[in-house]
């Protein structure tokens, strides 16, 4: 047993040298074997159910899972120390100086007159600092461990910034009625692939949904809330009549539906 004194109450160092203690002999078996690789998906779990935290504007909840992921940085940067590549000093530096480099308005003698401004240059120092010579290379650049609809709008909002959009939501959905007619013929007729055709159709709707101002993430989870709800209802109709919804015909299942359907809306 390592020797530890307990607390009525911890801090950020005493975090570092708890992980600090889990992850060298003594420790953890479990956090000793851990690598970037392996707990890639915690992280990326911890950040959606902070997400989750803010949805339910429950500052407790959210507290807690701050913690998380407050745990996963300082992990991550436990291996990279022991590999003798950076410590969590060098973390904050460099989010230190690019907060600087990318505020000139605060911390240099740059003048704005708006937020968009603001995003705007942002958006243009962010280019020249990673070597962005042309917008395909901001393009490019978009992560590709992103949700495939938010990496999709990020795209096309940096290809837009170098003109390359439709002037209305008019276009944007002619381009999403093309690419169903497409996925259509893929599909029932043969003529194409009907996977990328369906990929093409998802990217069309995002392009949509810029125009409404609508996150696309956000869109899609009330559709499956929506869709939830109302199949749950459908059964319960079924149930109710001694039904099961698997025996019943396609035309019967969208009968009772639409009566679920209908019963949302009365």
């Amino acid at each position: 047993m390592v020797h530890w004194t307990n607390k009525p109450s911890y801090n950020f160092q005493d975090l570092q040298e708890i992980v600090g203690i889990l992850r060298h002999p003594g420790g953890c078996a479990w956090d000793m074997e851990q690598t970037h690789a392996s707990i890639r998906r915690n992280f990326l779990e911890e950040a959606y159910e902070v997400a989750e935290a803010i949805d339910e504007g429950d500052p407790e909840h959210l507290k807690e899972e701050l913690g998380d992921v407050l745990l996963q940085v300082v992990f991550h940067t436990s291996i990279e120390e022991d590999a003798g590549r950076f410590d969590l000093d060098a973390v904050a530096d460099g989010i230190c100086k690019k907060l600087i480099y990318r505020h000139p308005h605060v911390f240099g003698d740059v003048s704005v007159s708006s937020t968009g401004e603001i995003l705007s240059n942002w958006e243009e120092l962010k280019q020249k600092e990673k070597g962005q010579a042309t917008q395909a290379d901001a393009v490019d650049a978009v992560a590709r461990s992103l949700p495939a609809l938010w990496r999709a709008e990020k795209m096309k909002k940096k290809a837009a910034k170098a003109g390359f959009d439709w002037r209305d939501v008019s276009g944007a959905l002619d381009k999403l009625s093309e690419e169903l007619d497409e996925l259509r013929r893929a599909a029932l007729e043969g003529d194409g692939d009907p996977v990328e055709e369906l990929g093409d159709v998802l990217f069309a709707a995002v392009c949509v949904g810029r125009f409404l101002d609508a996150d696309p993430e956000d869109a899609l989870h009330a559709a499956c809330g929506k869709f939830a709800a109302r199949f749950r209802k459908t059964e319960e109709l079924a149930a109710g009549r001694g039904l099961s919804l698997d025996k019943l015909s396609d035309a019967q299942q969208i009968a009772l539906w639409r009566e679920a359907k209908g019963q949302e809306q009365a």
